[in-house]
């Protein structure tokens, strides 16, 4: 009987693992549309709204533990049904705006298919927390069949991600209990990182407009030369502008 058991378990081990294998591929699949999006938008914009991306896939452990503490039936049907979080991909940004930049490139890719969003920036979570949640199915193809598969997309900015960082190690290390002082000041803290994002952005808006500004300045100097039909001097401006790019 016992040796049954343990056969069952052997079985149900190699099930989770290659289960776990679609996952892998899934957050593979998301992580080369990232890096494309990534590198068309800097090269037709000059900017890149991506700091950094980060990849997570729960271990078979973790799914069993999450199974018990649900108290959901141990089966592969079971797993794909009820827990959606198995694999994850964070995105940092920049600023706000940079978020739903993102947000809209993926639901705009015809093979992937958004489920859920949850958007925990215009709506925080009483603690704080703020970031923009998508559930995406993405269509992953083996050898002998195709497989939709849920990924967990995070999208913040580096203060989001700073204070939720923060709030998770604080989280555990008092073993989930936090004192009512300690929660007061975390939400303190999220309301700051807050007001740090919206004072960059509008920072990052002006200088883009001053930016612009400058880039028309640029453009009636030229229509002035063409106009005038003489030899002049080329602006240094767009001489550094023709620098920069080789640069990049």
């Amino acid at each position: 009987m016992a040796m049954d058991q343990m056969q069952k378990m052997k079985e149900m081990k190699q099930q989770i693992t290659r289960f776990l294998m679609m996952y892998k591929f899934a957050i593979q699949e998301l992580e080369t549309k990232i890096d494309i999006l990534k590198e068309e938008f800097h090269l037709l914009h000059d900017y890149n709204p991506i700091e950094h991306t980060s990849s997570r896939l729960k271990s078979p452990k973790s799914i069993l533990e999450k199974l018990h503490r649900k108290q959901i039936e141990l089966s592969i049907s079971s797993i794909r049904n009820n827990i959606k979080d198995i694999a994850g991909i964070r995105i940092t940004c920049a600023f706000i705006s940079d978020i739903y930049r993102i947000k809209e490139m993926l639901c705009n890719q015809s093979d992937l298919n958004v489920i859920e969003i949850k958007d925990y920036i215009k709506h925080p979570k009483p603690n704080g927390y703020q970031s923009l949640h998508l559930l995406i199915e993405v269509p992953v193809f083996i050898s002998d069949r195709r497989e939709n598969v849920c990924v967990e997309i995070q999208i913040r900015t580096i203060a989001m991600d700073f204070w939720a960082s923060l709030e998770h190690k604080i989280f555990y290390k008092y073993q989930k209990t936090i004192p009512p002082q300690l929660i007061a000041e975390l939400k303190e803290a999220a309301d700051s990182a807050s007001a740090l994002d919206q004072k960059m952005e509008r920072l990052h808006n002006e200088i883009a407009a001053i930016k612009v500004e400058n880039e028309y300045d640029i453009a009636d100097e030229m229509i002035q030369l063409v106009m005038n039909n003489q030899r002049v001097s080329i602006p240094t401006m767009l001489m550094d502008l023709f620098d920069d790019d080789q640069m990049k």
